[in-house]
């Protein structure tokens, strides 16, 4: 069974551990791994998964076009990489960004709304909204945290209602922490949702619960590397009580859709 994870995080070798520890930090998290390529592709294979979609985030305006081209050297350089890309909602000259973002390569825009401080339906963001719709560009967004509002699952309803046309994949089953609230808000939508960050937190019947509400090809798989181990993940993906063919649907055929592969 071919799987991609559609969740992951690189940085750069001589920042890797100390940026580790900071995203660890901010959710009072902890790890053992390292977010470099190498641990990443070492524990990729060690779980079996083929392909990876990287997923930067920008704290600051300044430094996006280096976290961008840093990402497309990267998918450069690996092909088992795909990349999204960043912006910060308080930069200028965001459309030229997004621009650039899909001339590299790059397959979609990543935001985080609690680390960029930036509800996901702010005003900043609608021109950026529109611009991925016009470029086709999926987005994906953090989405749940009972100690921060922005990223609260209501707000990315009210963005999706306006934009229509954007893809939205809502990271971790759309609410991590916020699961209930998740599914009321955009079980009636047409957003994709990575189970990144969840598996962990719940028991395995729940999550199936989860999923099928949602609807099995709404539903991709992700590590959120390197908070967690790709090997733990993927055994939890493989014992969820679901059929051979839906979790296959989830390991890749539903990424590999909406990446155009």
């Amino acid at each position: 069974m071919e799987i991609l994870d559609f969740h992951a995080h690189v940085y750069p070798d001589h920042v890797a551990e100390k940026a580790t520890r900071a995203t660890c930090t901010f959710y009072g998290l902890d790890t053992e791994l390292v977010g470099s390529v190498d641990c990443l592709l070492a524990r990729g294979r060690a779980a079996g998964i083929s392909r990876y979609v990287l997923h930067p985030v920008a704290t600051h305006p300044t430094g996006v076009r280096h976290i961008n081209e840093n990402t497309a050297a990267q998918v450069s350089a690996h092909p088992e990489f795909y990349g999204f890309g960043t912006i910060h909602p308080d930069m200028e000259n965001v459309c030229a960004e997004l621009e650039f973002i899909r001339a590299s390569g790059l397959k979609g825009l990543k935001l985080h709304p609690d680390m960029q401080m930036c509800n996901s339906d702010d005003e900043r963001l609608f021109p950026v909204y529109e611009k991925c719709c016009e470029l086709g560009l999926p987005v994906l967004i953090h989405c749940g945290d009972r100690q921060r509002d922005f990223s609260h699952p209501r707000h990315l309803r009210r963005a999706i209602d306006r934009f229509p046309a954007l893809t939205v994949i809502a990271a971790h089953l759309g609410g991590w922490s916020l699961w209930d609230a998740a599914l009321e808000a955009l079980l009636s939508t047409n957003c994709y949702l990575d189970i990144s960050s969840s598996m962990m937190f719940m028991p395995p019947e729940q999550v199936v619960t989860y999923i099928r509400a949602y609807g099995v090809h709404r539903i991709l798989f992700g590590t959120d590397f390197p908070v967690w181990d790709p090997v733990d993940e993927v055994n939890a993906l493989m014992s969820l009580p679901l059929t051979d063919e839906e979790k296959q649907m989830i390991a890749s055929k539903n990424a590999l859709r909406l990446l155009g592969e």
